[in-house]
């Protein structure tokens, strides 16, 4: 069989013990039982740690690390693959529906748009506490509405950037011009983040083309 052992880093060294036996006798013993009971287990394993640098600490065991790690598969961050979030918001909504029985929701282009601006430290699954979030806080609504993004938490949802002086009293201080241009400097921004720095990508959203896009960057000092 396949066994999947998720966050193998945060295995206590007497665990890693065990699993580094089972994998070098190929058998193990059952708790309170006496016989050895043999095993043919393939095991996939995952971590956000640097398991080297464990090792060079002393936390993780070397020749464990070393069984586990024959085809090793790096996965980049979330922040680095943005334009897998509509996909993954749109699993995750069917399965957190499916799981309380519930129909599946529609998620709004703000929301979805303040998603893929995120940073998204937790990756994953941080992303998916706050789809499960949102489909929560979303019960009470018609359920055939799209969710928007005023349901997401401020640390998620706060993606304009912001500086000292770019307060609303200062953006009221400015004409009209100015306020424009502060305006689509900071939209802009945000659009560039949500793409992952794709200009490509940015200008197809927004509906310009690429250079024309790069000339309006230009312009505005971005």
């Amino acid at each position: 069989g396949i066994l999947y052992i998720d966050e193998v880093a945060d295995m206590p060294r007497e665990t890693q013990n065990k699993i580094l036996r089972v994998l070098v006798e190929q058998q193990f013993e059952r708790v309170g039982g006496t016989k050895r009971v043999k095993v043919d287990v393939r095991i996939i394993s995952s971590t956000s740690q640097n398991l080297e640098a464990m090792i060079a600490d002393g936390r993780f065991r070397e020749d464990l690390y070393h069984r586990l790690a024959v085809v090793p598969v790096m996965v980049p961050g979330l922040a680095e693959r943005r334009e897998d979030i509509p996909y993954l918001v749109d699993n995750f909504m069917k399965q957190i529906a499916r799981q309380a029985g519930i129909k599946p929701r529609r998620i709004g282009d703000d929301a979805l748009a303040v998603l893929q601006a995120h940073n998204w430290p937790g990756n994953v699954r941080q992303l998916r506490n706050n789809v499960e979030r949102l489909m929560i806080l979303a019960r009470g609504e018609n359920p055939e509405a799209p969710i928007t993004a005023d349901l997401l938490p401020s640390e998620i949802g706060d993606v304009m950037p912001r500086t000292p002086n770019q307060s609303d009293q200062h953006i009221m201080a400015l004409p009209l011009r100015e306020a424009r241009e502060q305006f689509e400097k900071d939209y802009l921004i945000a659009q560039i983040n949500r793409f992952g720095g794709n200009i490509s990508k940015t200008a197809e959203f927004i509906g310009m083309e690429r250079s024309a896009l790069h000339r309006k960057l230009k312009s505005l000092g971005v």
